[in-house]
């Protein structure tokens, strides 16, 4: 009966362990995440900054995986580079042993009174940052009492036969134990968390230096397995080299450790015994491991290129079907294939504004979702074109070809602007709708498919004229941009008229409504600056602005 009294507590507390952990990151991600990510992301230029900036986020939101599952995503979206990546997660790794070296001190005074200042703060304040702070400093406070609680129910411990036999057939299994604490960190999701328990066994003289050891290793490979398998690779298996090439690090590092623990001794005299022999042990292998692979990153990366090739998809949206690099040497077919490769992403734009529509008229998640996919490939494909030429001999091309090339980027890029207003926008719109259970009266959906068939005519209007450059049509084109500020005029005097009426469930959404036409107006202006504006702007039918000359 006692066995089973201390092994439902021991459950509890460490269920209560990973709960803090849990509170502790979701309150430093929700505080910070989105300014966070953008920090990280333009942080991360070189390996030397990318790896402070993982040591110092991982430090900041408590978690090496969550930081991997950020840099892995960044990797994903083609936001990071491979080095850069590689170096972020050996800081990560190292951030983690900051958080285990100051546990290692045995803080739990300290709990009651976070827990208290973050309940006061989470009850006194609105949903926004310091609420979430207040959730994270509750978190930290559980942490500190589970690992008190821990500590208290291993004490009687000391002497179960039980457990004490089996910690030590585990001592003379060193890959047994690694693979044990392997999988309680991939299954925690938190190495802090198997570590800390690794510091309790450790400090009632429960688990040997070189169990221990070889658990603290085993944490260290079981935290590199969760980028791996949640990060996701969109079918590619060049996305997965950043989380691939980290838990390479990890084995390595794991194998050598391990064929280093018979030899262990006189590092045990070194690191000290108890918790804090584990947590310097922790901090001592993770350096080690960030001093063998740094200064080799680049040849490593290398290999990862080799054994992870970019998926080629004769299907994919996002893959140039025209930039044929041998046609440099003739600039007016190079020219034409990129025209060529520019006049597909009116094809992908008609196909997203069909998914949006759907995703707004009929509420269809799925759609939306396809529709992201494609303002993705959009993207994708208006770089490949923007590289293409401005890579470009620039000398060998006439002044025609050169205002050809000019009409080419600028085309693309408004393209590829008109697909992110209608990603970000029109798609954001569609959530919302979904999210806040709204609903639009029957003359606002009938005036919504009106406006995106108009988007659709528009779009093939500007495919047309990027070809023809025909006057008169650029001139129809321009005008419809007054056509949408009408629309918009009209919608914001209904919704004035709802707010005075009092009807203030109408009137949100009328607001929500107006907030889609200015988005659709903002898509519409994209495909006029992309193909009307470039024909008039030649013709000298352009004004610098719209404002009348003053005497």
């Amino acid at each position: 009966m006692r066995e089973l009294q201390v092994l439902i507590a021991f459950g509890g507390f460490v269920a209560l362990l990973l709960w803090g952990v849990h509170m502790v990151q979701t309150g430093v991600q929700r505080a910070f995440g989105k300014s966070l990510g953008l920090w990280m992301n333009r942080a991360m230029g070189s390996p030397s900054r990318a790896f402070g900036t993982g040591l110092l986020v991982t430090a900041a939101i408590q978690s090496s995986t969550a930081t991997g599952l950020m840099i892995t995503g960044f990797a994903l979206d083609g936001l990071v580079p491979l080095v850069p990546g590689l170096a972020a997660m050996l800081g990560a790794n190292v951030g983690t042993t900051l958080i285990v070296q100051a546990l290692a001190f045995d803080p739990t005074a300290l709990a009651p009174g976070l827990i208290l200042a973050g309940v006061w703060m989470f009850r006194h304040y609105e949903p926004g940052r310091t609420r979430d702070l207040g959730r994270a400093l509750i978190g930290l406070g559980l942490l500190l009492l589970a690992l008190h609680q821990l500590v208290t129910l291993f004490e009687p411990l000391q002497k179960a036969p039980l457990l004490g036999s089996t910690l030590l057939a585990l001592t003379d299994a060193p890959v047994i134990a690694l693979a044990v604490s392997a999988a309680l960190t991939w299954a925690s999701h938190s190495s802090v968390a198997v570590v800390v328990l690794i510091m309790s066994l450790a400090h009632h003289g429960l688990a040997p230096p070189e169990l221990a050891y070889a658990l603290v290793l085993g944490a260290n490979l079981g935290t590199a397995v969760n980028p791996v398998l949640e990060g996701g690779d969109n079918g590619n298996p060049a996305a997965r080299r950043v989380p691939m090439g980290n838990l390479g690090t990890r084995i390595a590092g794991g194998l050598l450790g391990l064929a280093l623990l018979p030899w262990s001794g006189p590092l045990m005299t070194a690191l000290g015994g108890g918790a804090h022999g584990v947590a310097n042990f922790h901090l001592l292998f993770n350096l080690t491991v960030a001093a063998c692979f740094l200064p080799v990153l680049r040849p490593y990366a290398r290999l990862l290129q080799w054994l992870l090739p970019p998926r080629t998809d004769p299907h994919d949206p996002a893959r140039p079907q025209y930039l044929d690099e041998s046609a440099r040497e003739v600039p007016a077919v190079a020219l034409g294939q990129a025209a060529r490769e520019a006049l597909r992403l009116t094809d992908l734009l008609r196909e997203s504004l069909r998914l949006t529509e759907q995703a707004l008229l009929r509420e269809d998640p799925r759609a939306a979702g396809q529709a992201r996919y494609l303002n993705g490939a959009i993207s994708q494909l208006d770089r490949a074109v923007t590289t293409y030429l401005a890579t470009q001999d620039q000398e060998s091309l006439s002044a025609e070809d050169a205002q050809y090339l000019k009409s080419i980027l600028t085309f693309s890029m408004n393209i590829a602007h008109a697909a992110d207003v209608s990603g970000m926008g029109l798609l954001g719109h569609a959530s919302r709708l979904h999210k806040q259970h709204w609903a639009l009266d029957a003359e606002q959906r009938a005036e919504l498919v009106e406006v995106l068939a108009r988007l659709q005519r528009n779009l093939r209007q500007a495919a047309a004229l990027f070809v023809s450059g025909d006057r008169t049509v650029a001139r129809a084109l321009a005008f419809e941009k007054e056509h949408f500020r009408d629309l918009e005029a009209r919608a914001a005097e209904r919704h004035l008229e709802r707010i005075k009426t009092g009807h203030i469930a109408a009137a949100d959404v009328s607001a929500f409504y107006l907030e889609i036409l200015r988005d659709a107006g903002g898509v519409n202006a994209c495909l006029v600056n992309a193909a009307a504006y470039p024909i008039l702007d030649r013709h000298g039918e352009l004004r610098p602005n719209r404002l009348r000359k003053t005497e």
